[in-house]
């Protein structure tokens, strides 16, 4: 028997008080951001099927759900729409991802503004063309000239999208010196302690780099971002760039913590030489093209992802309202030939199953069973939502 609410205190325990706040009153508002702030809960959760057990072993990114898809630039300067989240990211069986993925469009479903029925077309366009490209045995990518749909209007929109303007949305102008805005909801106020102890950390990455001048500290903020790692240390730090006040350049800073399906899991894992480092790896192994910029960095025995935050990384809008069941199926269809393409681009790396292990499983019959268990898992976290809202109402997590 599972206590919802302590499970949930002690996965979150120790993280920054004000961030973990917005996080517990964001799980508040909606079962969707429920399911995306308690991961852990809901691989605890799953059903004990040989779906689970006996599917390939696959590099997943271990939180797969409809918002963790979005787009960025390369390092050969082009934009792809990928897989943008991998802080959970572990060797797991293929069947992990997907069951995830399938219950978060069950429990989106009011999000994306469908009903049931609709919701489980999504899912079967997803399951489709994912079994469709692990049956051709061959990876594809996701960039403008490749997109159609909703994916192609997202990377087509983002041609204009220029520094000047990404840096006035989070930074004010003094004289000719910008500042980290701490006004719109995007970031928090620093200690001297926090300052000090990230500007140390860059000065130390900078002596590595080709143009250390270029990683000039000139303010640091606490980052307000996502869902799940709300409250976890995280920054955001404004950096000279190319050169003041236009050039500036913004990176994030944030913690890797231990992937929190490891305990649902007996698949062996590698010794990575820290958990950013597993987190950088998995992500350069599974996306098409990696970041532009993406590190791995350690400062006081922690590890942190370091990237670049950039004008290009959006996410598609999924709104059945205002683009129609068709497009959505087809962006997340377009989603389920991502995963696989990921899957297939890291087979046979460090105990992932080979392209041809992976080509059978998409051969197999495991739809119904899929289908089944995201059903399940579904319907207990929409009983763990309702727990956790009576407790959140109650007060419990406002202490």
């Amino acid at each position: 028997m599972i206590d919802v609410v302590s499970e949930i205190q002690t996965f979150n325990a120790g993280r920054d008080p004000d961030r973990l706040r917005l996080k517990f009153k964001g799980m508040r508002e909606s079962p969707f951001v429920f399911l995306r702030g308690t991961c852990h809960l809901f691989y605890r959760r799953l059903p004990a099927l040989d779906l689970f057990s006996d599917a390939p072993p696959v590099w997943s990114c271990g939180d797969l759900h409809l918002q963790n898809f979005g787009s960025y630039k390369g390092d050969n300067r082009l934009v792809y729409f990928d897989l943008n989240d991998f802080d959970e990211g572990v060797l797991a069986p293929a069947s992990l991802d997907l069951v995830r993925f399938l219950s978060s469009v069950l429990i989106g479903a009011a999000t994306l503004g469908v009903g049931g029925r609709e919701a489980r077309a999504l899912g079967d366009a997803f399951i489709d063309a994912y079994r469709a490209t692990l049956q051709s045995g061959r990876a594809t990518w996701v960039e403008r000239d490749t997109a159609s749909g909703l994916i192609h209007e997202l990377l087509a929109g983002l041609h204009g999208r220029l520094r000047p303007a990404f840096l006035d949305g989070r930074t004010v102008l003094k004289g000719k010196r910008r500042q980290l805005r701490l006004d719109n909801g995007k970031a928090l106020p620093v200690t001297d302690t926090q300052r000090e102890r990230v500007t140390r950390l860059i000065e130390g990455l900078a002596d590595t780099q080709a143009d250390p001048r270029a990683f000039e500290v000139l303010d640091v903020a606490r980052r307000i971002a996502g869902n799940g790692s709300l409250g976890v240390d995280r920054y955001v730090i404004l950096v000279r760039g190319k050169g003041s006040p236009d050039g500036n350049e913004l990176l994030d800073l944030k913690a890797a913590l231990p992937s929190s399906l490891l305990p649902a899991l007996s698949v062996k894992q590698p010794a990575w030489p820290s958990e950013a480092a597993r987190v950088v790896a998995i992500q350069r192994r599974m996306q098409a093209v990696p970041m532009a910029f993406l590190e791995p960095v350690c400062f006081r025995k922690r590890s942190y992802v370091l990237r670049a935050l950039q004008p290009t990384e959006d996410r598609v809008s999924l709104d059945a309202a205002r683009s129609g069941l068709a497009a959505l199926e087809g962006a997340v269809g377009a989603m389920g030939t991502i995963v696989a393409s990921a899957q297939l681009r890291s087979s046979g790396r460090d105990g992932s199953a080979i392209a041809d292990a992976l080509i059978e499983f998409g051969q197999s019959r495991w739809r119904k069973d899929l289908r089944a268990a995201a059903e399940t898992c579904s319907s207990r976290l929409l009983k763990d939502w309702k727990t956790y809202c009576e407790a959140f109402d109650d007060g419990v997590f406002l202490r």
